[in-house]
């Protein structure tokens, strides 16, 4: 078997399942924000304080990769805090988050997901797989490419629109992150496209908001690494929606990697994803 190219194929939602259900008992057992807060003092691979949760969720989604692993696929991962892993091949990334949202989770606020992405090659374009496990709210979110996006199971509805006021703004924007210092530079801009905002702290499910049309769009504020976007991205266009990573002249150029290259931008209609990716430049 060329585990290199049928990576792609393996079962990954059986396995993103299985570290799923790996982290939601890790938290079942933390249930206090003074367990889930205790910090390693170190750094990961993203940038981010390595808190022991974040440790212990990462070892959890990578015995699944081993799994796999030893079955005979090939592949190399991209992890927040480890950095990139090889398992035999590049022909095929995964991109992983196993929480994204760590604040959120260290202090018991929803929402936080473990976000996984598969890829078989270096772009956002590349994506063929998407998975986001939101524990706040418990719901699954997953995307084939082609095959279109589900939220537990049950499809999400392509034709779904935005919702504007009778001034044209959108009804409501998420916008990522609330930085006060990012957003009192854009304030004024976004006052004239929205009636309200919201900053989930989690960029993975917030986008996948985006798909179930529950945003109407969302702006991230600043640059955004890979780890946190490249599963829901996947979501939110196999489910009828846009997206765009302003800095490349591809929408879907941002590399597969750990450097925060661009904001992300996404929407349910072309004109409000080029209004706010104007926003981002």
């Amino acid at each position: 078997m060329d585990g290199a190219t049928t990576a792609i194929g393996a079962d990954w939602l059986s396995a993103c399942r299985r570290a799923a259900e790996s982290l939601q008992q890790m938290f079942d057992e933390l249930p206090s924000t003074a367990q889930r807060a205790v910090e390693t003092g170190t750094r990961g691979s993203g940038g981010d304080d390595t808190l022991v949760i974040d440790e212990a969720a990462e070892e959890l989604v990578f015995s699944e990769l081993e799994r796999l692993h030893r079955e005979g696929f090939r592949f190399r991962a991209v992890s927040e805090e480890r950095g990139e892993v090889d398992f035999g091949s590049d022909a095929v990334r995964v991109v992983i988050d196993p929480i994204d949202g760590s604040l959120n989770a260290k202090r018991r606020l929803p929402p936080y997901a473990v976000s996984i992405a598969v890829a078989d090659g270096p772009t956002m374009a590349d994506v063929r797989f998407g998975y986001v496990y939101d524990f706040g709210a418990g719901e699954e979110w997953w995307a084939q490419a082609g095959g279109g996006a589900f939220l537990d199971d049950e499809p999400l509805e392509p034709s779904l629109g935005e919702r504007h006021g009778r001034d044209g703004r959108l009804e409501l924007l998420a916008v990522e992150s609330a930085d006060p210092r990012w957003l009192a530079g854009s304030v004024a801009e976004l006052a004239e496209r929205a009636y309200r905002l919201r900053a989930l702290g989690a960029l993975a499910p917030a986008l996948c908001q985006v798909a179930a049309a529950r945003f109407d769009a969302l702006l991230s504020l600043r640059n955004c690494r890979a780890v946190d976007v490249a599963a829901a991205q996947l979501v939110v266009r196999e489910a009828g929606g846009l997206v765009t990573f302003p800095r490349f002249e591809d929408p879907l150029g941002a590399p597969l990697d750990l450097t925060p290259h661009s904001p992300v931008v996404a929407a349910r209609s072309a004109d409000t994803l080029t209004d706010l990716a104007g926003l981002a430049q």
